[in-house]
């Protein structure tokens, strides 16, 4: 091969490939720095001679083109060298936390089934015991050297798995490929303006896109990617206050926050009277931010920084629209909408009604995203690729992702973002998009109603269904520090129906001292506490709730509790004595102890207790028990067959051994009904409550 031909070879794999991309900028400036962590820093011929090496030691362990191999490392720039020498072998990465819980680790391993699982060595025998795939520990590898020379790689081929960060349950794999991850930076570098000199800050963990968003931006422009040593996203107990001093030494100049960090600065710089001097651009995503949030960071920060609104979805590469704060005036009711502007380059976004076509302006419906981010689907999940991933005569691919998010665009053309279908009870379909529209708008008005008072710090207001076909929303508060006594969850419902003029008014506020929230750091819907029952609701025992901030109910939700287990409690005793006495008037005789010896008297008379306790445990159940099925968030049918079964296992003891213990033992005709109509449906019972078990909940969409 000549000179010109492995030029023309090289250019053509940096328009098509990601590795490529990151092979161009070597050559153009081999000495640049490309990662950054602490002390420690790589080249950009150190970064692609590395990668090199250890793709051909992963070719010979095993590792194919087409296939695939989960990156495990920490915070470092190991991780940077394993990623791309997985995709110089003509594979696909897929990004794990090595500290994700063991159930996440199991997960990931068993559903995408890696050839390769690269690693180091503190990890090898945790990530071993979650899955079958082969450990190859990077920093106590010895790697020869020598070139190696990549196999092809077309811009259809497989980059990588994101695993997507759901507000609950287990996450599903979407398949992004090499044209998508290039499509996608094409918007970036052009929006962002980015450029060689530009210093880039890592903050994000392994697992997430916007990980990999990141060093694409840095690596794909020849610019240096500094890693944070601490994981804004994880680590909790991070200390935020030293970001800035980070910022400062690093010369970063384009950073991105989840939107749970990025009100963390916002609040330590209005307290210290701070600043990120030298960054140009901050972008927040991956919730609901707020304009009023918005206007006021750009407002600490200044002009000399871009403050970007994003959103987007891993299934579409990540980032699909972004707004630009700056010009935007601080209008009225700013508390009460979140901005996402206009789509990036190469990406369409449409409003879409109850039969999947688009909207006139101003009326709200489902977000939809097509163009070149749009990824190849869900792996192993054919069913939820082909509800998700939809024809579309209207747009230019033919294909758009339905995103479960609603919005409305605005007669300017920039789209509002107005809250997630999972915020309302139910999925998301044709023949009810325009209730769940209806109900979620009903959601975010009352959220940006009770985020906009004085004393409220951080505000949610979901849907919640304590009984069967029984829909309410329930607000949830952080009282702001220095919150006056006075406010409190009976209050603050109050104000909403002033605020709402009575119109979707939640049916309770909970004030609590934080909102849960998921490893993404998204509101997490699943662990959120439910209201008191109605009667509980007054203005006593509200103020009681509020002051507990955290007790878990508004307004007296401690004393709703008390209420209902001395309502279970009365209802077994009563159960078991209605069994007690009945015994006596269905069952004579089978009770009876004269025939059995007096040393089993006890025995015999404590299963007899037994029974009839059990009987009334079932009674409780039945009456008290099916709300508490339904909120671990199984199909409805599923949580009504376990509701019933539960109470058969508990309920039938009484009725079938008095039946049994009164039947003659050769009376086969009256033995074989029994088996039927109470040992079988026992052991059915049995089994739809161990379905019931390991089933999983059914999760939002992101």
């Amino acid at each position: 091969m000549t000179t010109d031909d492995s030029m023309t070879t090289d250019t053509d794999r940096a328009a098509t490939t990601l590795h490529g991309l990151v092979e161009h900028q070597t050559r153009r400036a081999p000495q640049a720095v490309a990662v950054r962590c602490g002390d420690t820093e790589l080249t950009y011929r150190e970064l692609d001679a590395r990668a090199g090496r250890l793709a051909a030691h992963l070719a010979r362990s095993g590792l194919a083109p087409g296939g695939r191999a989960a990156v495990a490392l920490g915070r470092g720039t190991e991780v940077f060298v394993a990623m791309l020498a997985v995709l110089k072998a003509g594979a696909a990465f897929v990004p794990l936390e090595p500290t994700a819980p063991d159930a996440l680790l199991r997960h990931v391993l068993a559903d995408a089934a890696p050839e390769l699982v690269l690693t180091e060595e503190r990890h090898r025998v945790r990530l071993s015991d979650a899955g079958g795939a082969q450990p190859v520990c990077v920093d106590t590898l010895a790697l020869p050297d020598g070139e190696f020379e990549c196999p092809e790689v077309a811009p259809g081929d497989l980059a990588c798995v994101f695993y997507t960060s759901g507000s609950t349950g287990l996450p599903t794999g979407a398949l992004i490929e090499h044209r998508n991850l290039l499509a996608a930076y094409a918007g970036w570098r052009e929006v962002y303006g980015l450029t060689p000199e530009d210093r880039i800050l890592q903050t994000a963990s392994l697992e997430f896109d916007v990980f990999t968003a990141d060093w694409v931006r840095a690596l794909g422009t020849g610019a240096t990617l500094v890693v944070t040593p601490f994981n804004l996203t994880l680590d909790r107990t991070a200390d935020l206050a030293a970001l800035p001093a980070l910022v400062a030494e690093e010369r970063i100049t384009v950073m991105e926050l989840n939107v749970r960090t990025a009100r963390r600065l916002t609040a330590l710089l209005s307290a210290t009277g701070g600043s990120l001097p030298g960054v140009r651009l901050l972008t927040v995503g991956a919730e609901k931010w707020y304009l009023d949030e918005q206007l006021g960071l750009q407002r600490l920060l200044g002009d000399g920084t871009r403050v970007l609104n994003v959103y987007g979805l891993a299934e579409a590469t990540v980032d699909s629209t972004y707004f630009d704060v700056r010009g935007a005036a601080a209008a009225e009711g700013a508390e009460r909408v979140s901005l996402v502007g206009r789509p990036f380059p190469g990406t369409r976004v449409y409003v879409l009604g109850p039969h999947a076509t688009p909207v006139a302006p101003g009326r709200v419906g489902e977000i939809a995203i097509a163009g070149g981010g749009l990824s190849r689907g869900y792996l192993n999940r054919p069913v939820d690729t082909a509800r998700r991933f939809v024809r579309a005569d209207f747009d230019p691919d033919g294909r758009v992702l339905l995103t479960g998010d609603l919005g409305l665009l605005r007669a300017d053309g920039v789209l509002e973002f107005v809250g997630r279908a999972s915020t309302v009870v139910g999925p998301l379909g044709a023949d009810r998009a325009t209730s769940v529209a209806t109900r979620v708008r009903a959601a975010a008005r009352a959220e940006g109603a009770l985020r906009a008072h004085p004393a409220v710090q951080e505000a949610a207001v979901v849907e919640v269904e304590p009984r069967p076909g029984q829909r309410q929303l329930v607000g949830y508060a952080v009282p702001a520090q220095g919150a006056p006594e006075g406010v409190d969850g009976w209050s603050l419902t109050q104000y909403l129906l002033t605020e709402l003029k009575g119109f979707s008014v939640p049916a309770a506020v909970i004030c609590v001292p934080e909102l849960p929230r998921t490893r993404a750091g998204k509101l997490d819907r699943s662990k959120l506490p439910l209201p008191a029952p109605p009667e509980h609701t007054g203005p006593r025992s509200a103020k009681a709730g509020g002051s507990r901030k955290g007790g878990g109910k508004a307004g007296g939700g401690g004393s709703g509790s008390d209420a209902l287990g001395c309502l279970a409690g009365f209802i077994v005793v009563f159960g078991a004595l209605f069994a007690w006495l009945f015994t006596r008037v269905f069952f004579k005789g089978a009770t009876d102890l004269w025939a059995v010896p007096d040393g089993y008297h006890f025995w015999f008379s404590l299963l007899y207790l037994c029974e009839n306790l059990a009987f009334g445990a079932g009674m409780a159940f039945l009456f008290l028990g099916l709300p508490a099925i339904l909120r671990q968030g199984r199909s409805y049918r599923l949580s009504l067959l376990t509701y019933f079964s539960v109470f058969w296992l508990l309920a039938s003891w009484w009725p079938q051994d008095n039946l049994y213990r009164l039947t003659a033992a050769t009376d086969w005709t009256r033995e074989a009904v029994l088996v039927y109509v109470f040992n079988i449906p026992l052991m059915l019972a049995a089994v739809v409550v161990v379905t019931f078990l390991l089933r999983k909940p059914k999760t939002p969409k992101k």
